[in-house]
């Protein structure tokens, strides 16, 4: 069985198209749990209303700690051996939830099963396909793109208990906690990629993501403190390759104003931060050689 998980918080503009798009998937074997964060306009009201209508719906409306320690609460009600994330403003493409039941049977545990994702500025405006056929951890740590990173959940399902493993979502990240949970995951998972449509990411106005992207700079801080943080367990000649690599398409792309900056703060400003990273390498070759 597959658990679908929403969460939400005032999400009455799209939750109920959000609770049509499992219905209308035909699956047998799915729950769809919606984690509610004690919305205060009606999207209880609607959760309600199909909730008593079709037994498939689980649901919670209760305060949280934000969207991480929302998807959590997800998790540990989830009965199925399978989980995918759908946010209530994102969509799956007809059958996908068949399809994923259809090859999981065929999989080690654990594993992560991935398809492309559309993204969308508008319900008419389809402006990529990512295909993330490359995604291994070494890939990301040189740089997010379409070709590496699965952008949304709605097209990846992976087996339950993979959290036993790699753990929850980090309830203080709150932009990037799938970033960041990939990261570990898919050290240990299986990956299988498919090349077929199967989510769809709405990129609207006023939505949590697009936000944040409104100010580039904190965007790409985010992501670079959390790739950062895990290049830093790879060995030291890998790690440096990687990091040359990422810093060569930041460069490639232009993204430099918010990289300048950084750097003034983090060496310019304080040099010892060089003599500490020096040091510490040194000691890591050092021991390398005995």
């Amino acid at each position: 069985m597959i658990s679908v998980i929403t969460p939400v918080y005032n999400g009455e503009q799209f939750i109920e198209a959000c609770i049509k798009v499992i219905i209308d998937q035909n699956c047998p074997d799915v729950e769809h749990i919606i984690v509610d964060g004690a919305s205060t306009d009606k999207t209880v009201d609607i959760i309600k209303l199909y909730a008593d209508i079709y037994p498939h719906i689980r649901w919670i409306s209760e305060k949280d700690k934000g969207q991480s320690d929302a998807m959590n609460k997800g998790v540990a009600m989830a009965k199925g051996e399978i989980i995918s994330f759908l946010n209530v403003d994102d969509f799956y493409q007809p059958n996908v939830l068949n399809r994923a039941l259809e090859i999981f049977p065929r999989l080690p545990v654990p594993s992560i099963l991935l398809g492309n994702c559309n993204l969308w500025d508008s319900k008419t405006k389809l402006v990529a396909v990512h295909k993330p056929a490359n995604f291994t951890l070494s890939s990301m740590l040189q740089g997010l793109n379409e070709t590496n990173f699965p952008t949304n959940p709605s097209a990846y399902f992976y087996h339950t208990c993979l959290h036993q493993q790699v753990g929850m979502y980090k309830i203080d990240e709150h932009y990037a906690m799938d970033l960041d949970f990939l990261l570990r995951a898919v050290q240990v998972a299986k990956i299988t990629y498919i090349n077929e449509s199967w989510g769809n990411w709405m990129r609207l106005e006023n939505t949590k993501s697009m936000t944040l992207w409104q100010n580039e700079e904190r965007g790409y801080q985010l992501i670079d403190g959390i790739l950062r943080y895990y290049r830093k367990d790879l060995p030291l000649l890998q790690r440096w390759l990687i990091t040359i690599i990422y810093e060569s398409n930041i460069l490639w792309h232009r993204k430099l104003k918010w990289k300048f900056k950084y750097y003034i703060k983090h060496y310019l400003l304080t040099p010892q931060n060089i003599l500490h990273k020096l040091r510490s390498n040194f000691k890591k070759l050092l021991s390398i050689g005995t």
